[in-house]
């Protein structure tokens, strides 16, 4: 065999009688915590959350690049995220100014509020859901959320009223886009009669809500790959429940890995919120660099 395949007896018995270093057997651990998380995940962690879960579910204290090197070599990666179409936007009847200003840092709950609505198609039939939600800026908690299956002024006004019903004395900046929900003189009066300050993004800015934006991409990128969707009842389950698990079972690094729902409850409970500042996007600050000098 030896001679067929061009290797010595020497390093045939070397190679028969090795044992592993325990730098390979601690690759051999974490490629099996990775697959593990994969596929109980249902692939919807990249290399960044994937350290950050192991370490913290495991009390570990692996490097980004070692799990992204393990992750490479075993073909695991994230799922990807498909682009939005482009709508076209309707005349507003009145609008109010940007007074957010992507200033989306948040001291304590109920500080600032953002909200939108988002479609999802039901498989096999030519409808849409679609699910109206407002989520806190400084837990990113969904405070309320409403699945209908008409995009109509119920459906934003229910989502307000369900907000304000479990946070009464919120008085938060309250932000969103220009849709024609926002914009209604009967949802601004409802604003008004709680003492509630209105902020709009500018036209063609989607990011002036950009964490909205993000929780939609959240959603839809791990959902999908979450749940068994074959109709409007499995759609609905997976919308509410994927809202449970994102509130009360995913961790979030900014957080120190701690769920929405317990960064919430720790500052609730105890009075005196954890300040959580929002990281530096190096891309951003290069942008601006760039651009913006």
């Amino acid at each position: 065999m030896c001679k067929q395949l061009e290797v010595t007896r020497a390093a045939y018995y070397k190679w028969l009688n090795r044992k592993p270093t325990e730098q390979e057997k601690e690759n051999i651990k974490l490629a099996e915590l990775i697959k593990e998380y994969d596929d109980r995940f249902k692939h919807i962690l990249g290399y960044r959350r994937m350290t950050s879960w192991i370490n913290h579910f495991n009390h570990t204290n692996y490097s980004k690049k070692h799990v992204h090197r393990i992750m490479k070599k075993l073909g695991i990666r994230s799922v990807i995220r498909k682009k939005k179409k482009k709508y076209i936007y309707s005349t507003p009847e009145t609008v109010a100014e940007n007074k957010l200003c992507r200033d989306f840092y948040s001291t304590a709950p109920n500080e600032k509020w953002a909200t939108d609505v988002t479609e999802f198609k039901i498989p096999g039939e030519k409808k849409k859901l679609y699910l109206s939600a407002i989520i806190d800026l400084y837990d990113r908690y969904p405070v309320a959320f409403v699945i209908s299956t008409r995009n109509d002024n119920k459906l934003v006004f229910k989502t307000f009223d369900k907000a304000i019903a479990t946070n009464p004395d919120a008085k938060p900046i309250f932000h969103s886009d220009r849709g024609f929900q926002y914009t209604s003189k009967v949802f601004q009066n409802k604003l008004r009669d709680h003492h509630i300050e209105q902020s709009m993004s500018r036209v063609g800015h989607c990011i002036d809500n950009g964490p909205t934006e993000g929780f939609w991409g959240i959603i839809k990128s791990e959902m999908y790959q979450m749940y068994e969707i074959t109709d409007e009842k499995s759609l609905r389950f997976a919308i509410n429940d994927y809202i449970r698990f994102y509130s009360n079972e995913r961790p979030q690094d900014r957080y120190h890995c701690k769920t929405p729902l317990q960064v919430r409850t720790e500052a609730l409970v105890f009075g005196e919120p954890t300040q959580y500042p929002i990281p530096k996007n190096k891309r951003i600050e290069k942008y601006k660099e760039k651009w913006c000098a």
